[in-house]
C-alpha cells in the first residue's frame, strides 16, 4: 500500500508552503500523519469489529534565528504563509534553547512501505479468533473467560522540508489473547500476544501456542506469594525487554540531559553493567510495531548502541535535543499525535544474545526462579532505582523446575546492581512488544523491547 491518498495530495501544498515561509525563516519543515486502526474481538461475552481513523493532520516547524516555534492544523489546503507566520509570533509557540542554528539536513526524496505480508479478510480474522476461543471455553470448566483480539495498526507519514521529501507507510498485527481463570474464591488472569507484520502468521502463531496458554492459566491457580528475598534468576524475553526499557531506557532520553534529569550522563564511557551485556536502541535495529522509516523530526531511522560490553556509549536522541547538545539525532523523535510536542522516545530497547545455552542456565541455579511475563514497570532516571513486575514465576531447585508458581513477582533495586550482577546471556532473543509507554504520565507512544534470557542475582518481592 501507498501513501495514504489524502497526505500525498497534500505533499505540493507543504512544499510551495516551505517555499513561501522560507522567505521570513531559516529552517521550515511540515510532517503529515495518518493512522487507521482494526480491531476485530471474539469474546466469551461479546464480538466486536472495530475501524478507526485515528488522526489526520499536520506540524509545521519554523526556526526564526532565535526560537523554533510549532503549529499543529488539521489541514494545510488553503493555509497562508501569512497566517503561519501570525501564530508563529505568539510567545507560546516558542520554544528557546541556548546558542542553537538551523537544522542541517541532508537532500533527500524517497517512499518506504512495510506491508502486511499475508492480509485476511474480516470474516477470516473473526473466524480465526473464534475457532482459538472456542478451543478455550472447551478446554476447562476453570477457565472463564476468553478474549480474542486482532488488532492492527496503519500509519502512513511524510516529512518535507526545503532538502527533504520523504513518505512511509507501515503497519503492524498484534494477536492477543486473555483467559480468566477460577476456583472456588482464587481468580487469576492470562495475557499473551504475538506480534508480526503479517495477519496470518500472527493468528497461526497464537494458535499454535493455545495448549501451552491454557495449561499455564489453570496453572496459575495455584500460584502463591513469593518470599521476599534475594535469588537468583533467569529472565524470559519479556521481562529482560522490561528491564532494558526500564534500567536504560528513559534514563538515555537525552532531552532528559538537557534538562539534568538523568544520572546517567555521569557514566557516559563508564562501566554499567556486567561486561556480557550490550544494548541496542532504533527503530532500524529490530522489526516490531516501534519500527518505522523515518522519525517524527525527518531523520532516519537508527540502531543506536546504547551499552557496548558492560560500557555505556551513548543516549538516544530526537533533532532538537541533539542540536542543543551538539550530537547528531538518533531517530527517536516522537509524537504521541499531530497535536503533539516531538520528545526523544524509545523505540526497539533490547539486549543483544550471548553465548549461553539456555538450558545450561536453568542447570546452575540452585535455588531461583524463571520469571516470565511483563506485568508493568517504572524507573527513577534521576536516582537509578526500578521496579519490574513478573506475572508469573516458576522456582528453580538445583537446576530444575519444582512445580511451584508464584504471582506476582516485583524485581526493585538499584540499576548498576541488577545490571552488574548478570552472569549468563543465552544465544537466542527476541524482540517484542504489543503496547504503548508514556514520557511520565503522558504522550504515549508504541514501543517494543526484549533481547535473550539472562540469568542475574536480584531482589524479589
Amino acid at each position: 500500500m501507498a501513501l495514504y491518498p489524502f497526505l500525498k495530495d497534500r505533499i505540493p501544498a507543504a512544499k510551495a508552503l516551505i517555499g513561501e515561509l522560507r522567505k521570513s525563516f531559516e529552517y521550515v519543515s511540515i510532517l503529515g500523519s495518518y493512522t487507521k486502526s482494526t480491531r476485530i474481538v471474539s469474546g466469551t461475552r461479546s464480538t466486536s469489529v472495530d475501524e478507526t481513523e485515528n488522526e489526520c493532520g499536520f506540524v509545521i516547524r519554523t526556526f526564526d534565528g532565535k526560537y523554533y516555534s510549532e503549529y499543529s492544523v488539521n489541514d494545510i489546503a488553503g493555509l497562508s504563509a501569512e497566517e503561519v507566520k501570525k501564530k508563529m509570533e505568539l510567545p507560546q509557540m516558542h520554544q528557546e534553547f541556548v546558542d542553537v542554528k538551523a537544522i542541517q539536513e541532508e537532500a533527500m526524496e524517497k517512499s518506504f512501505a512495510r506491508e502486511d505480508a499475508h492480509p485476511l479478510s474480516r470474516e477470516e480474522i473473526l473466524s480465526r479468533l473464534e475457532e482459538m476461543r472456542h478451543y478455550y471455553e472447551n478446554y476447562d470448566s476453570r477457565i472463564i473467560y476468553a478474549n480474542l483480539v486482532y488488532r492492527k495498526q496503519e500509519v502512513s507519514k511524510f516529512f518535507v522540508s526545503e532538502k527533504k521529501c520523504l513518505d512511509q507507510y507501515t503497519c503492524w498485527v498484534n494477536a492477543i489473547v486473555s483467559l480468566s481463570v477460577r476456583e472456588n474464591d482464587i481468580l487469576k488472569d492470562v495475557y499473551k500476544t504475538e506480534n508480526e507484520a503479517d495477519s496470518a502468521l500472527a493468528l497461526k502463531e497464537l494458535s499454535e501456542r493455545r495448549e501451552e496458554i491454557a495449561q499455564l492459566a489453570i496453572h496459575m491457580l495455584e500460584a502463591t506469594p513469593i518470599t521476599p528475598g534475594e535469588y537468583d534468576i533467569i529472565t524470559d524475553p519479556s521481562i529482560t525487554g522490561l528491564i532494558a526499557h526500564e534500567a536504560f531506557g528513559h534514563g538515555v532520553e537525552m532531552d532528559m540531559f538537557v534538562k539534568h534529569r538523568a544520572k546517567s550522563v555521569n557514566y557516559l564511557g563508564k562501566k554499567v553493567a556486567s561486561e556480557l551485556v550490550s544494548m541496542h536502541d532504533g527503530a532500524s535495529a529490530a522489526l516490531s510495531q516501534a519500527s518505522y522509516f523515518f522519525d517524527d523530526d525527518g531523520v532516519l531511522a537508527h540502531d543506536t548502541l546504547i551499552i557496548k560490553d558492560g560500557i555505556l556509549q551513548t543516549g538516544i536522541s530526537d533533532a532538537l535535543s541533539a542540536l542543543q547538545l551538539g550530537t547528531e539525532p538518533t531517530g527517536n523523535g516522537r509524537r504521541e499525535s499531530f497535536k503533539r510536542k516531538a520528545y526523544t522516545r524509545m523505540t526497539n530497547t533490547f539486549f543483544s544474545p550471548g553465548k549461553d545455552k539456555l538450558e545450561d542456565m536453568f542447570a546452575s541455579v540452585k535455588h531461583g526462579y524463571y520469571l516470565c511475563d511483563t506485568n508493568n514497570g517504572m524507573e527513577d532516571p534521576k536516582n537509578w532505582q526500578i521496579q519490574c513486575t513478573a506475572m508469573y514465576g516458576l522456582e528453580i531447585v538445583d537446576g530444575k523446575f519444582s512445580g511451584k508458581i508464584v504471582s506476582p513477582v516485583v524485581i526493585s533495586g538499584s540499576v548498576l546492581d541488577l545490571l552488574n550482577s548478570i552472569s549468563m546471556v543465552s544465544d537466542e532473543y527476541k524482540v517484542i512488544g504489543s503496547g504503548s509507554c508514556g514520557k511520565g504520565y503522558k504522550e504515549w507512544v508504541l514501543v517494543s523491547d526484549g533481547g535473550p534470557y539472562l540469568k542475574a542475582r536480584a531482589k524479589l518481592g
